[in-house]
């Protein structure tokens, strides 16, 4: 028996670029559907920034139709007002996605470069690089797309060890019952 195939969209929110990757994932083979990035200018001001990027998602999440929705944290380095505006980012996908109904996942950078690359604290390059190997035909070229693809794959990661253990739990619980 085969497992259903998931939809996955991820997203590496930022006011200026936000990066999206939806991907499926059947049993244990990852493929990949489509990917850009919603980019806003600044002189658009705040309000009218985060409504495109609002109707823009909206309008993936409806045409590509994921069950699944994985957020990359944000990073907080030194910049109060950087993480201010990736913050801004991250709400209106969590807005667009809780509208969706879709099942929402948050992951921090570091976790999803370890699912993707092997290392916590893989550079972009090497994210983009281990990105077009696992999703070949993807063509990726923008580094925001590509961490949104890679968001995907470490939800896809994530939820593929998810059912394989409560796949083993049931077999465990029906052979305690049989026997």
């Amino acid at each position: 028996m085969t497992a259903a195939a998931i939809r996955i969209l991820g997203l590496d929110p930022g006011l200026s670029a936000m990066g999206w990757g939806v991907i499926v994932l059947e049993g244990t083979r990852l493929s990949h559907i489509e990917h850009g990035v919603i980019a806003t200018k600044p002189a658009l001001g705040l309000g009218l920034r985060l409504l495109a990027l609002h109707r823009e998602l909206t309008a993936v999440i409806a045409r590509l139709t994921p069950q699944a929705i994985a957020v990359e944290q944000a990073f907080v380095a030194r910049d109060p007002q950087a993480a201010l505006k990736i913050g801004h980012a991250r709400a209106v996908a969590l807005l667009a996605a809780a509208q969706a109904g879709l099942e929402i996942a948050e992951y921090a950078p570091n976790h999803i470069k370890k699912c993707v690359v092997g290392a916590g604290h893989a550079g972009k390059e090497q994210v983009q690089f281990m990105v077009k190997r696992l999703l070949p035909a993807c063509g990726v070229t923008q580094a925001d797309a590509a961490d949104a693809l890679a968001a995907a794959i470490a939800h896809a990661h994530t939820a593929g060890s998810r059912a394989h253990v409560l796949s083993d739990l049931r077999a465990n619980a029906r052979g305690v019952v049989a026997g």
